[in-house]
Parts: structure tokens; sequence; C-alpha cells
């Protein structure tokens, strides 16, 4: 296996791909000349954030261990620090198509996109959940990249970092638009995830799972069903107006007033039983998901 290339500023990812660098903190790198730098298995890390789009002649697209079978291209968003293993099976250099937006995270400080980086949940998607795009949509975000590309091209000065911070703002904002239209093309899918969380929830708090190992996380869920955590969790609520986080805390509640009603346990009992280590934090949920105390529900129910 190769050792991770870790790249710690934008000058340095154009070195790798032998792309002259015209800002400090921000570059944008054309993949049909870039890809004959990058060798299969080269496993990389960044400091700054990476936006890749790559279109192939073929369907077949590999990130990591993980196969993105889709013909009119694939967006993959990396935050900084996260691993990267570039695998191209692709015979022919000349079908390689697209581009690369690498921005550091000290070009949006002080801007109102650096506030507001944490809601891309994208970023923390796998590979393997690439987004996929029309070419309409192609070509809008292609717009972006030419225009980031344009003001790259002009000498810096005191609008610089707006305009190009302004651009790459638009381009994260269409993304989210996108992946919003993928959940719902790919609805069956989602349903059939849907389905397997239901399953695994169940399944979890009916057996000792709960009292060997306290509550499930949204890391163990979304790993049952083989996603990412972030990317569950927006699947989730574009599909049913609820998080991972809230589905965990709905079979919870549903086993909680099961146990209040058909038992004569404690609430301190029955929240130990649940994998709370202090009962107020139980029942302070229980109020806040059904507007009643743990006691309250077990007398007026």
């Amino acid at each position: 296996m190769k050792p991770i290339i870790h790249l710690k500023s934008i000058s340095e990812i154009n070195r790798f791909v032998q792309n002259k660098t015209q800002h400090p903190l921000v570059s944008v790198i054309d993949f049909s000349t870039a890809d004959e730098y990058l060798e299969e298995g080269t496993r990389l890390s960044a400091d700054f954030y990476t936006i890749m789009f790559k279109n192939y002649c073929s369907n077949h697209m590999k990130y990591g261990r993980q196969s993105v079978d889709f013909q009119d291209g694939s967006l993959i968003c990396i935050a900084p620090k996260q691993l990267i293993t570039l695998d191209n099976d692709i015979e022919k250099k000349e079908n390689m198509m697209g581009w690369g937006l690498f921005f550091h995270p000290d070009l949006l400080r002080g801007t109102s996109l650096g506030n507001k980086m944490g809601d891309y949940s994208f970023f923390s998607y796998e590979t393997s959940e690439a987004l996929h795009l029309s070419e309409k949509e192609k070509q809008i975000l292609y717009d972006c990249i030419q225009k980031i590309e344009t003001e790259l091209q002009e000498n810096i000065d005191s609008h610089s970092q707006n305009l190009i911070v302004t651009n790459i703002e638009l381009l994260l904002n269409y993304c989210s638009r996108y992946y919003g239209r993928q959940f719902i093309t790919r609805k069956s899918s989602s349903s059939n995830t849907l389905s397997q969380v239901e399953n695994v929830l169940k399944d979890y708090f009916r057996s000792n799972q709960l009292k060997e190992t306290g509550l499930p996380t949204v890391k163990y869920l979304a790993d049952q069903v083989h996603l990412s955590a972030s990317y569950l969790s927006d699947l989730l609520k574009k599909e049913t107006g609820m998080n991972a986080q809230d589905h965990i805390h709905y079979y919870l509640i549903e086993e909680a007033k099961n146990i209040l009603l058909n038992t004569d346990c404690s609430v301190g009992e029955i929240a130990y039983s649940l994998g709370f280590e202090y009962p107020q934090y139980f029942s302070k949920l229980f109020k806040q998901k059904t507007g009643q105390t743990p006691v309250e529900y077990r007398n007026f129910n």
C-alpha cells in the first residue's frame, strides 16, 4: 500500500499535479491534464476542502474501494483531513475529463460562508455517496467554476476574496439542491434504506444490546446500512422529516412507553435499562418528545 501524501497548502496540490498557483488559498485544476500525475492507488489527505468532478466516457469510476456507476459523471466533496484513494482504471487517458476545486479554510475566515460550512453535510459523505449530475447540472456547476477561474486570472485586490467566496457558496448551494433532487429520484433506494433502518432499530431494542452496550449511535445505525452517518441522516430527513438521531429517539420513547405501562419499574430503573447514565436525562428527553414526564404518562394512560 502506498504511503499517504498529506498536502498542507494549495501550492502543494498545484505542485503535485504540475498546475500553476494563481492564488495561495484556492485553485481550480483541469483533470484532463492533471490525471497523468495521479498514479493508481495514490492516497491523499489535505488541510483544505476538495470538490472533484470526474466524467468518463465509460460508466465505471472508482474512488477508494467503492465504485460509482453513473455514466454522466459524479461529484464528490471532501472536508479537510479526510483520506481519499484515487484508483483510475480507465484504459485511455483521453477519456478522462473533469475539474477539481480546492480551497483552504483560511479563505473563508471572516465571511458568512465560513460560518455556514458545517451546514453542507455532504462534505462528510463517503465517496461512494457521490452526487450524480445531469448534463444541465454539470454545466451549471461548471459555470461557477469558470467564474472562479476567471477571477483567479485577475490580479488579487480587495474584491478578490469576496467574489471567489461568493461563487464557491453559489456552487455549494447548487450541490445542496442537487443532492435533494438525488434523494427524491432514488426514492425506491431510499425506501429500502428506511426499511433497513427500522428493522435494525427494532432488532436492537428487542435484543439485549440495549442493556449491554447502551443506546445505538447514529454511526452504528449508518454502519448497519453501509452509509456514512451524514448521508443517512440527510436521506432520512428528506424521506421522513426526521434525521437518524430522531429515529433512534422515536424507538427509544416507544420502548419507554411500553415499559412504563406494563411494569412497576421506577423511572430511574427504566432509565438505566434504556442505557441512560442519569435518569434526569431520560425524563427530559421523554418530556421533550411526548409533552409529558414519564410519571405523568404512566398516570394518565
